[in-house]
């Protein structure tokens, strides 16, 4: 798809990325009340925010993730990898299918939460892992923290999977990835909105603005 095509379709979406944020603040106010979780959560970004600014940051480690997210999306497409090369300055993956979704998955679905969160359920179904629940939580809040900081740290320089796909296109898929992600997260974690909920308000607060952007267009 052409650059210009996915520009003209990034604009098209930003009334799901207002739509998005209506229906994220509607998930939190819900699920305000879930202190067991929230003080884990707030506690592990807590913790790794302080590594964060005191300690060196573990590059390879984000680095690493970064270029598995682009492989384990590239199988999901059918592709298959043909190279993987990770260093603490950078990293390259050869797949053999690509699309804006491999592109930009780095930024917007954090592999460290996935993995965490496959760890635990595994140890839920076999070992009833159920009394180490807060501590999961804790871990969470610190995955989830370290996938935001990094990924924020990396996109202050130029990076080849944004420019590909375009700025503006870049920018509204990565955003609206990640408040899937919150929303789709939160609900599961503080079980107070059912999932679907939450997406129906996504979807609802969309339409709704999209019917408020036709009637002002229709005044004029």
């Amino acid at each position: 798809m052409p650059k210009w095509c996915k520009t003209i379709l990034a604009i098209l979406l930003l009334p799901a990325c207002v739509g998005a944020a209506q229906a994220l603040v509607k998930v939190l106010r819900a699920s305000g009340d879930a202190d067991t979780v929230w003080v884990a959560l707030g506690a592990g970004a807590v913790c790794w925010g302080v590594i964060y600014l005191l300690l060196p940051r573990p590059m390879w480690i984000y680095v690493f993730g970064h270029e598995l997210t682009h492989a384990i999306w590239a199988w999901l497409f059918g592709g298959d990898v043909k190279k993987f090369k990770v260093s603490s300055e950078g990293g390259h993956v050869v797949v053999t299918k690509t699309n804006f979704l491999i592109a930009l998955a780095p930024y917007f679905f954090p592999i460290y939460v996935a993995l965490l969160v496959l760890v635990f359920g595994l140890g839920q179904w076999f070992w009833n892992w159920q009394p180490y629940r807060v501590w999961f939580h804790l871990l969470l809040g610190a995955a989830y923290a370290f996938h935001v900081t990094l990924t924020w740290h990396v996109l202050q320089t130029r990076q080849s999977d944004i420019t590909g796909q375009g700025w503006l296109f870049s920018a509204v898929v990565i955003y609206l990835g990640n408040v899937a992600v919150l929303l789709v997260g939160i609900a599961l974690l503080a079980a107070r909105v059912e999932v679907l909920q939450a997406l129906q308000w996504w979807g609802l607060d969309t339409v709704a603005i999209w019917q408020q952007l036709i009637r002002a267009l229709s005044l004029h």
